[in-house]
């Protein structure tokens, strides 16, 4: 059903002889992947700039919720001397927003020092095979502190100096990297937390930002994003946790989103160091996927980075009236949605639910603020059966956008919504890569293992 609505979709474009003079006019949108380097200043800040956030109970243990963020985008596995890390002195962080007023009401946050053995004496990542996460024969390794931040109260170490996984410099170096990598969890408190190098979780065909995959709907089906690995944390803790007044019963629906802040100036010193100091400023900013890609327009997106979901009503016209059915239309001569047609001008209140409030019934907090995050209801169960990468709109409620699976399928949810799947216009629009590169894991911290530096074609997915 999906290529017979290519094919109507690549008929009604040849003939769009309108279509083609409009699409002479447009051009490719900025962005990259579900927020891989989606705005112009983050772009050239790969540490800081997050790639994508996930949020669901956890399949292996109901009582809990995991959550996962994602940083330092397109990392080639063989890309070294200097391999990939967290940022020191930065606050890699994510908020729970657990009564619906757009404001944190729970922060975890992760800080990241950098160690050297030897004093710096080599040019290598390690002089050696590495068996253990501490093995002497690792010369660059991270720590990391988690902090439990809640306004009004001091801020408590939940965990402390845990090391970070390393990169998969490749098998003679790190023989047995799933050893190490499953070695990385770090129990505490009845919660589990896991901080470093992983496969990109995210999986699409990036032609999406070339006038919609070559303007002939052509060069759908490669997975871009195949291949490369990112700095990932995950944590899971108990549902209790992070629901309002510790009841998950009572008050099961949170809102998600993360953030990256530092000091806001940073001075190259003449003996080649460096120190920041200035205040504190958030310069990255994810909760749902695809907002500040797809929604928000350039001269916009590092504001948004910057700012809090508390002001999202400044971007509220973008959603109400998105940039991406228009181009759909120019190119293929697709219907532009409108939730209510007797107002003049394009209504999408079906965006404004799933994308800002939460879906009534589903996922929307009792006098919700409208504001740009993730939204969980943690009292649906994980999927058991019936399970469908489409999420809702494929009638599996534990999927997107009830919060974020690893394998739930972004691309062809969003591109069928923005397409009126929720208001009479269904649709089967997709990208065809409707899966990851390399298998999920069945437990914490759920992402695929990163991909080794030895491998020499690495972007090539087997068939």
């Amino acid at each position: 059903m999906r290529w017979s609505l290519k094919k109507r979709a690549l008929a009604a474009a040849a003939t769009m002889t309108v279509g083609a003079g409009l699409l002479a006019g447009l051009a490719p949108t900025a962005g990259v992947a579900s927020s891989h380097r989606e705005a112009p200043l983050i772009s050239a800040d790969p540490q800081a700039d997050t790639t994508d956030v996930y949020a669901f109970v956890s399949p292996d243990d109901d009582t809990k919720v995991t959550l996962i963020a994602s940083w330092l985008p397109f990392e080639e596995p063989a890309g070294g001397p200097n391999f990939y890390s967290f940022a020191e002195g930065t606050n890699y962080d994510i908020h729970i927003d657990n009564d619906g007023d757009a404001k944190a009401e729970v922060t975890y946050r992760w800080k990241f020092t950098d160690h050297r053995r030897g004093g710096g004496n080599s040019f290598l990542y390690a002089n050696g095979p590495v068996t253990t996460l501490d093995d002497e024969n690792l010369l660059q390794y991270q720590t990391y502190d988690l902090r439990r931040l809640v306004p009004g109260s001091s801020p408590k170490t939940m965990v402390d100096d845990a090391i970070v996984v390393p990169s998969n410099v490749g098998e003679a170096t790190m023989p047995d990297f799933e050893s190490l990598s499953d070695d990385g969890t770090t129990a505490f408190g009845g919660s589990k937390s896991w901080a470093g190098q992983s496969d990109d979780p995210f999986f699409l065909d990036l032609r999406v930002f070339d006038l919609l995959y070559g303007g002939d709907l052509s060069e759908v089906g490669d997975d871009t994003l195949a291949g490369f690995n990112v700095q990932t944390a995950a944590l899971q803790v108990p549902k209790g946790r992070i629901a309002r007044g510790g009841d998950a019963d009572a008050n099961p629906i949170v809102g998600i989103w993360s953030t990256v802040s530092r000091r806001s100036m940073t001075v190259n010193k003449p003996n080649g160091s460096q120190v920041r100091n200035g205040e504190v400023v958030q310069v990255s900013r994810l909760g749902m996927p695809l907002v500040n890609e797809v929604v928000i327009p350039v001269k916009l997106k590092d504001r948004f980075n910057a700012s809090k979901p508390s002001g999202d009503g400044q971007f509220l016209s973008y959603v109400n009236d998105p940039e991406l059915p228009r181009l759909l239309n120019a190119v293929y001569g697709l219907d532009i949605p409108d939730s209510d047609p007797g107002t003049p001008g394009v209504q999408r209140e079906d965006l404004i639910s799933v994308f800002l409030t939460g879906v009534d019934g589903l996922n929307q907090p009792s006098g919700v603020t409208a504001s740009e995050m993730l939204r969980l209801n943690m009292s649906i169960d994980p999927c058991g059966s019936g399970c469908s990468t489409l999420g809702v709109i494929g009638g599996d409620t534990a999927g997107f956008p009830n919060g974020r699976r690893l394998d739930d399928d972004i691309i062809d949810i969003s591109l069928q919504v923005v397409e009126g799947e929720l208001i009479g216009s269904p649709n089967d629009l997709g990208d065809a890569v409707d899966q990851n590169d390399v298998p999920f894991e069945s437990s914490f911290p759920y992402v695929g293992y990163a991909h080794a530096g030895s491998l020499d074609d690495p972007h090539t997915v087997a068939p």
